[in-house]
């Protein structure tokens, strides 16, 4: 756990990093369209439910845009994840670069095993997602603490395995994120709180990312 520390605060003192602006900028250009998209639809949901007349149809459509809502934001992480691969090259590069300059040149999955991985990850955590979705919905304090544990395990898990397989097989990336399980968590809870605030959550993808890369490169 002692690299824990180190590897959630370095990446602050990044963030004026030319190389970390790029990152940042498609962040809030996916936020924008992922907001527009989620207003689209919450106005969809609520035009459809409240078809009819009376309040019953009004209480409908209200309650139709609020778990559109609901369902997107619960949603956030696992998508914010699968869109990590447009972040993770430059940003794990800006790290090493500065902080880790002896290291040899990153060989390591295929970018077609890397893909693959991803989205194989992803899936699973976007299914784990919509499973626990509903229980969330019926009991909101448990949905709260369902929300962190779904979204630490899914940015955790899913960032350190894609930072270390710049450096190494899929296999032998996944058996490092096991062996190094309690420190994965502890920053994947770290960003999880941070996902969970609004415009914070930007950070997410850029932060997260260096953030593993120290972990990676310390013991």
């Amino acid at each position: 756990m002692k690299a824990v520390p180190a590897s959630l605060t370095l990446p602050l003192r990044q963030l004026d990093d030319p190389a970390f602006l790029s990152p940042l900028l498609k962040a809030l250009a996916l936020a924008l369209l992922c907001f527009g998209g989620l207003a689209w639809l919450a106005d969809w949901g609520v035009a459809t439910l409240a078809g009819g007349t009376g309040w019953l149809a009004t209480l409908a459509g209200l309650l139709g845009g609020l778990l559109v809502l609901v369902s997107a934001l619960w949603l956030f992480v696992p998508v914010l994840l699968a869109l990590t691969g447009l972040f993770l090259d430059a940003v794990a590069e800006a790290v090493e670069r500065r902080f880790y300059p002896a290291l040899p040149p990153a060989l390591g999955a295929s970018l077609a095993a890397q893909v693959a991985a991803g989205l194989a990850l992803s899936v699973k955590l976007l299914l784990l997602s919509l499973i626990t979705l509903p229980l969330a919905l019926l009991l909101p304090p448990l949905g709260v603490v369902l929300y962190w544990a779904v979204a630490s395990v899914s940015l955790g898990y899913g960032l350190f395995e894609a930072v270390a397989q710049r450096r190494m097989g899929v296999a032998e990336s996944r058996a490092l994120r096991r062996r190094r399980r309690v420190e994965v968590l502890a920053i994947g809870g770290a960003l999880a709180a941070l996902a969970a605030v609004p415009f914070a959550n930007l950070l997410v993808p850029v932060l997260g990312t260096a953030a593993m890369t120290h972990l990676l490169h310390r013991k």
